[in-house]
């Protein structure tokens, strides 16, 4: 790769760094590209429980950046001020589709270290394991546990979780599983299921243990990077005391 290359690749790096490193505006921006249609700063509020003040800041920084587009549409079905009036929606944008915004090269670095901080040559599966768990702890805490949740609220909070660095996932509670259409690690996944599958199931486990329901998460890794991988969550007793 010539220098120039690399600059721009660096700059790439640094801006999707800088307008998607707060996992919330991630999470936002994920929320936003999913949807189907538009979406206000009203309904990303609800939908991320803060403020719509809050919202709109994460919204307007994802537009300004170019990752969102300002779009409106007609409000229906109301009288008095206001009706009529266009309502400010985002949508995305094709920017970062080179640039995956979940590809978050340094959380990589930042789990893989903690690994090699402690590995052992027999044991890496389960130093990984304990790493992805410890830090799956950590992303739980900054959410807190739902009141008496059930197991589907919890799977609701892990996809939350999880879409917040980089996951693009799907819970099937009936089926006991999850669906991973997108894992922030890349290719490194396919490369080194040893490593990262462990890494993710200790993520699974350790988000699950937080949350009151304690289980042992098997993953099934896809083969193919565009394949979906499976990681089975089987419904366990609330740990709450």
């Amino acid at each position: 790769m010539s220098h120039s290359s690399l600059e721009s690749l660096d700059r790439s790096i640094g801006d999707l760094a800088s307008s998607l490193g707060d996992p919330t505006r991630r999470g936002i921006y994920l929320a936003v590209r999913q949807s189907p249609e538009p979406l206000t700063s009203s309904q990303i509020a609800e939908l991320f429980s803060i403020h719509p003040n809050v919202a709109r800041h994460h919204l307007d920084r994802l537009a300004d950046d170019g990752y969102l587009q300002v779009t409106h549409q007609r409000r229906t079905g109301r009288t008095g001020p206001g009706a009529g009036r266009p309502a400010k929606c985002y949508e995305a944008t094709t920017k970062g589709v080179s640039l995956h915004p979940g590809r978050r090269y340094d959380l990589l670095v930042e789990l893989l270290v903690r690994v090699l901080d402690r590995v052992q040559p027999h044991d890496i599966a389960g130093v990984a394991e304990q790493v992805g768990r410890e830090y799956g702890q950590e992303l739980a805490a900054s959410v807190g546990a739902p009141d008496d949740p059930g197991y589907e609220e919890v799977l609701a909070a892990l996809v939350k979780v999880m879409s917040g660095v980089g996951f693009e996932l799907n819970a099937d509670a009936d089926a006991q599983v999850l669906l991973t259409s997108h894992c922030p690690f890349g290719e490194a996944a396919t490369g080194h299921p040893e490593v990262i599958c462990s890494l993710d199931r200790g993520m699974v486990s350790g988000i699950m243990g937080a949350l009151h329901h304690a289980c042992n998460p098997v993953v099934f890794p896809h083969v193919v990077l565009e394949d979906d991988c499976v990681t089975q969550v089987p419904v366990t007793i609330s740990t709450r005391s």
